[in-house]
Formats: structure tokens, sequence, C-alpha cells
């Protein structure tokens, strides 16, 4: 089998090459039938990038670097010229982790009707360092309606459904990832592995901070596509509570991600007026978010401390110390 593993990039030369590292440590004795095509579609950078991206040219099957129409634009050019059974990509500032692609190589040879497979993953800083531990569920198209996100990296897609579904939509910068699952979980299944798959790093210049706003719009550009989507608005209609709360949850944690307390503070308002059970279970992040506009910093920091060592005494992640990009966990 061949995967073909995009990845766009753009001025990302800090990061770069541990992403191309993590695609080509996935090779090699050991790691499954399966061979791995890889595409690098650079946007024109001008940070250093090409040097990167020449070094390991002998290993890449395709790269180019000119101007795009965006994320999407990129992707799908890789998308277009995948010789692979399953594609994926990989942002230039996040990893694949050890074995992943071989494990999804195995879920889907043992699988044949399946269109998508998705692990868990873990967020880590621009140094590195472990943030925390995404845990997914058995998640299938009602799920993906109510706003329950997958971690991009860890996906991996039949390029036969894919070509069903549509490529990525050109016209979303944000939710493009989130959108595609929708149009792939209405033809196909799509399955949840428990295992730790890719890690997506959280930084001042990644989309989801330095964007946040451009999430939260798009998030609910989403839901009214949905609205007005054959096969999709009956189920908005008549779980319409339940979706609505859904996607201003998300739609709020982007913004506070992003900086924007009050306006998150307004959303989580919503999600909780539509979905208080489901909404809740952000307490902790509205919690935070009334903290910083209240301007107490000092219990601003011992809260934003506290969280994260909860969430790191729970993180079970032996195996991972000498993994291209995770040097600071030594």
């Amino acid at each position: 089998m061949i995967v073909t593993v995009i990845t766009p990039s753009y001025n990302q030369a800090r990061f770069l090459e541990y992403s191309i590292q993590s695609v080509l440590a996935q090779r090699g004795p050991g790691r499954g039938e399966f061979q791995v095509e890889y595409f690098v579609v650079d946007g024109g950078s001008t940070d250093g990038s090409l040097d990167i991206i020449r070094k390991y040219e002998p290993e890449l099957a395709w790269w180019v670097s000119e101007p795009d129409a965006g994320q999407a634009d990129a992707i799908n050019k890789g998308f277009q010229r995948a010789q692979g059974e399953l594609v994926a990509w990989l942002n230039s500032d996040d990893l694949y982790l050890p074995g992943s692609v071989a494990e999804a190589v195995h879920v889907m040879q043992s699988n044949p009707h399946l269109g998508m497979v998705f692990g868990d993953a873990i967020a880590i800083d621009q140094n590195g360092e472990i943030l925390n531990r995404w845990k997914f569920g058995d998640w299938g198209l009602r799920d993906l309606m109510r706003f329950r996100v997958i971690c991009q990296p860890a996906v991996f897609i039949r390029k036969s459904v894919l070509e069903d579904a549509g490529f990525l939509d050109r016209s979303y910068h944000f939710m493009l990832d989130h959108k595609l699952w929708l149009q792939i979980a209405q033809i196909a299944p799509i399955q949840h592995v428990s295992s730790i798959w890719a890690a997506a790093r959280s930084h001042p210049g990644a989309k989801n901070i330095a964007s946040a706003q451009g999430f939260s719009q798009e998030t609910l550009r989403l839901l009214e596509w949905m609205k007005t989507h054959p096969r999709l608005s009956s189920e908005v209609e008549n779980h319409r509570r339940e979706i609505e709360g859904g996607v201003y949850r998300l739609s709020a944690r982007y913004l506070l991600d992003g900086g924007f307390p009050r306006l998150a503070l307004q959303n989580y308002g919503l999600a909780l007026w539509y979905s208080p059970s489901f909404a809740i279970k952000h307490w902790h992040r509205m919690v935070y978010a009334i903290l910083l506009l209240l301007g107490v910093q000092r219990l601003v920091d011992w809260f934003f401390t506290f969280q994260r060592r909860r969430r790191k005494s729970r993180l079970n992640l032996q195996g991972l110390t000498d993994w291209p990009g995770l040097s600071a966990l030594h």
C-alpha cells in the first residue's frame, strides 16, 4: 500500500524540519508493508524554508514552492497528484508520532469499508514540550455535526472516498478540515483508534491562536452550511439545541485561546443556553475567562499552572523522548 502525505507550508522554517523528519521516520524496517509518498507544497516562503526542503529533496516524491490561494489550495495540489490508497496532510508545525502511519495502514487494510481513521493526539508548545493529551471517541457524523472536533494531523483518509466526497473547500481557511470530515462521514464509516498518532503545535503564530476570530466565524458558517445541506438539514432541525450548543462551545474555545475572554464568555453563555450538559464540560475554561476579565493576574497564573500540572500528571507518554521535535522532554 502507498500512503501519500502532504505538508503544506509557508514561512515555517523554525518547525518545518521536525515535521519532515517525523514523516520520514515512519519508513523503514518494522514499519509495515507500505510506502510513503511524501509531498511538500510551499507557498513561496522567504524565511529559509527552501533550504530545508532542498536538504530533503532526495527523499521527497515531489515538492513545489509557489504562491497559492491558501492552505486548502496547497493541500488540494497534493491530493490531485497523490498515488496513495491512503492520503493525509501534516502541517509544517505538527508532527507524526512513532508508528502512526503503520497503525493507520493496518486499520484501513483490516477494514476496507472505512473511509477515514483517526487517532488521539498531544498538544506541544513551540519548544516541543508536551502540554496536553487529546482523547477522542468513537464519533460519527452526528458527533461531528455537534462540533466534536478531531485533531487533523491524526487523520488518514481513503483516497477513493475523498474523491467521492470532494476535496477541501478552498473558500474555507480555518474550519476546512472539519467540513471535509462532515463530507466524508456522510458517505463512509469513520473509526477512532485510541493511540497517540500526532502532535499539534501551539504557538503564537499558529492559526487557531493568531486567527481565533476567523475560526469562530467559520464555525458559525459551517452551521449555516449544514442547515441548507440536503442530507444534514433534517438532523439540524431535529437536534437544533444540541448542535447550536456545540457550535458556540467550540467558537468560545477558539476565542479564549486567541485572547478574547469577553467574546468567549458570550459564546459560552449561548452554549449553556442551548445545551447546558454539553457546555458545562468546559467549566474550567469559563473560570479562566472570568479571571482574565477580572484582571486578577496572580489568580490567572495560578489557575493556568494548576490546570497544566493536572493535565500533565495524567499523561502516559513513554517512548517519545527521543522523537524528532520533542527534545524538550529530556
